[in-house]
């Protein structure tokens, strides 16, 4: 963040920073802010090639280091390694960035999904889980250290059709919440991000690759992007090391909760 002649942000240069699910959306908009204010990244997701291409696209224009793994959050084996097996010069995390989630379908209780409940559930809520468990261990030893979990407007209010990716981020509130609780006293900082409507990829993927679908949910909306969040995760991180934020739930100027929304450019056509 830019300094202020009245109130000095802390830089966060040199620091080692991990962010899951970071070949789109959110977290790639995140791991671009951050590779520009100096950290040292560890970069996750499936999308081996899209990692690829984001960490040579960092170390070019910020040259930072980035180490690139492959990783489906399902594959909670996986997780649990893998702070261990990171590269000695990556091992010591700093922030961590459990963004990788996703939703499904919008399913009534009468007939949902059930893989994809267990889906969404381990993606949004038990890998996040896994993987600060073995990252808070480093960080509880060295006494520094903060956890963004990036969570939804969907973790406060549930709506129709919501009852699954919403419970999955309930459940990630309590987390969040109870993590704050068991670490107060320590330097090691915690923080939900509660995004509202933000135009990613994240319909696309809800509505199995229907992209007129995905586009509705948008329509007659100047709704948030990838950088709009970025900035607010990066707000949080560069607070001074007395400061906490705790929540941060954003909208877009046309959104007041999950189901009131206004569309006036789609109110204009008519």
């Amino acid at each position: 963040m830019q300094a202020s002649a009245l109130y000095t942000p802390l830089d966060i240069r040199g620091q080692i920073a991990l962010v899951t699910g970071a070949s789109s959306g959110f977290g790639e908009a995140i791991a671009w802010r951050l590779a520009e204010a100096g950290c040292k990244l560890i970069i996750t997701a499936r999308r081996l090639d899209r990692l690829q291409q984001l960490q040579q696209q960092l170390v070019e224009k910020y040259q930072v280091a980035v180490h690139v793994a492959q990783l489906d959050m399902r594959d909670l084996d996986a997780v649990a390694q893998l702070p261990a097996s990171l590269p000695e010069e990556f091992q010591e995390v700093d922030i961590l960035v459990n963004n990788a989630g996703l939703a499904l379908s919008l399913s009534s209780v009468a007939d949902h999904d059930i893989e994809d409940a267990k889906t969404m559930i381990e993606t949004n809520f038990l890998s996040v889980v896994v993987l600060t468990r073995e990252v808070v261990k480093g960080m509880m030893a060295r006494n520094r250290g903060h956890i963004v979990n990036m969570s939804s407007i969907a973790g406060i209010e549930a709506y129709k059709g919501g009852g699954l990716y919403c419970g999955s981020k309930h459940a990630l509130e309590a987390y969040t919440t109870a993590t704050r609780h068991e670490l107060v006293g320590t330097n090691i900082r915690v923080t939900s991000i509660q995004p509202g409507a933000a135009k990613t990829e994240f319909s696309i993927v809800r509505f199995k690759g229907d992209v007129t679908r995905a586009d509705s949910v948008y329509e007659g909306l100047d709704p948030l992007t990838a950088p709009d969040i970025a900035d607010n995760v990066m707000y949080a991180l560069t607070r001074p090391v007395h400061v906490q934020i705790a929540e941060m739930l954003v909208f877009c100027s046309s959104q007041a909760s999950a189901i009131t929304i206004a569309r006036p450019k789609a109110e204009s056509k008519q």
